[in-house]
């Protein structure tokens, strides 16, 4: 078993399981439920010389982002899977498969699912990961490997381990935990949701566009209750169905953390993104976002974390990154009147010239019961972070800061509170100012 991992410079991580297992083993199908979308993952049996004892089976995860609605998102997502189970298969059965091979699988696969779309990732670097994860299975596992003068070797390391969800093979604490933000996930599921993430940003929107936008929006702003991890969680989902359906007016929630908390993406694989036993340790509840992105080290004292509930409209016209610029507009402008230098940076994060200081995901609900459908867009920043602890508590991968130009996890954050010198109640409440005049 091995996981192979590929970041697409300024763009998302993208890992590819292989598992290899002997049909007589005590495992189905059931046993690997993937919590990051809801479907049991599909197994190929391999048709060559070994097929009365070896299946494949191939999982995809990352901190990618999704535009579809939330059954085009499960379909791609399987049938991606299963394209690599059949090159997989090619492999197993002494075929030499060529990186090129495998990307244009993926291509294929992708066509036939038009109206999803990929963001932060393309057909290449799923190749990639794949065939690390097959160049990381040992030779004695019958595996011919890539071939070519692509193929490229990956030591054996932690950061390369398989750990499916609620494996027999996982500790009770995870297997809990796994099947804890499972069923919140299914919960969030919206049947026609997807979910966007931003392209690189040069920042050359139309600011007065915005402006006007933002302006017409009028949005109730909330200054919320602390609330705990999975409320928050639920909390995004319940209210950005109300604006979908039209029974509850534009809104920006400022959140108030009750209790410290891991956020995982929606297609972050659990195990492979959190030291589970630190986290509880340490007091950390861990739950599962209706968005793609990676995971979130949350402190209550040391994290600022709004939410846009707004119409569809609010972004008509304009394309997943112009979306990404209009619903923080009223953010860069605010931090920047803080003194902060602030500007885009990558697909989702914020940035000043020190580091990031946050990051941003969106997902677009459909319309329903008459309403306006809606996007939830939501933001959390780093007042102030205790980066050793979030070392401890999050694995970070080589390959994950591989494209940083620093390649210390800790470094590459760079929190508010070194840069203004403000109390984070004072940061809210200039930010809670700012919004409020942006809409007069």
């Amino acid at each position: 078993m091995t996981r192979g991992l590929y970041k697409q410079p300024g763009g998302k991580l993208v890992g590819v399981t292989v598992r290899l297992s002997h049909a007589d083993s005590d495992y189905a199908d059931s046993d690997y439920i993937d919590s990051a979308h809801t479907n049991a993952v599909k197994t190929v049996p391999y048709a060559g010389p070994a097929a009365s004892s070896t299946v494949i089976e191939c999982h995809i995860d990352g901190d990618f982002f999704l535009d579809g609605d939330d059954a085009g998102t499960r379909n791609l997502l399987h049938s991606m899977e299963c394209a690599l189970e059949q090159c997989a298969a090619r492999c197993l059965s002494d075929s030499m498969v060529s990186e090129r091979d495998v990307t244009a699988a993926v291509e294929r696969t992708m066509l036939h699912h038009p109206d999803v779309r990929i963001v932060g990732m393309g057909a290449r670097g799923i190749a990639i990961a794949f065939q690390r994860a097959i160049d990381g299975i040992d030779g004695a596992d019958g595996i011919a490997g890539i071939g070519g003068n692509d193929v490229t070797k990956v030591e054996p390391r932690d950061d390369l381990r398989i750990r499916r969800h609620t494996s027999p093979m996982e500790t009770a604490e995870t297997a809990e935990i796994a099947k804890n933000i499972e069923n919140a996930g299914t919960a969030e599921s919206d049947e026609n949701a997807g979910t966007v993430g931003t392209g690189e940003i040069a920042e050359t929107g139309n600011w007065a566009e915005y402006a006007r936008r933002w302006h017409a929006l009028k949005p109730n702003i909330v200054h919320d209750d602390p609330r705990k991890p999975q409320e928050q969680m639920d909390l995004d989902v319940e209210w950005a169905r109300e604006v979908a359906a039209g029974t509850r007016e534009p809104t920006l929630r400022f959140w108030e953390w009750a209790e410290p908390a891991v956020v995982i993406g929606r297609f972050q694989s659990l195990e492979d993104e959190v030291n589970v036993r630190t986290a509880q340790d340490e007091g950390f509840h861990i739950v599962r976002r209706c968005t793609g992105g990676g995971a979130m080290f949350i402190e209550p004292g040391n994290t600022i974390t709004y939410s846009l509930y707004a119409p569809l409209d609010f972004a008509h016209g304009m394309s997943v990154e112009e979306s990404y610029e209009l619903c923080d507009y009223w953010l860069v402008e605010a931090l920047r009147a803080l003194g902060l230098n602030v500007r885009f940076a990558g697909l989702n994060d914020i940035a000043t010239q020190y580091g990031k200081l946050g990051g941003a995901a969106q997902r677009r609900f459909a319309p329903t019961h008459g309403g306006p459908g809606a996007i939830l867009h939501h933001v959390t920043l780093a007042y102030d972070i205790d980066a050793e602890k979030m070392t401890r508590v999050l694995n970070i991968s080589r390959e994950k800061m591989s494209d940083k130009a620093v390649k210390s996890a800790a470094k590459h954050v760079d929190p508010m509170r070194s840069q203004t010198g403000m109390g984070r109640d004072e940061v809210v409440a200039r930010l809670v100012d700012a919004v409020v005049r942006v809409t007069m």
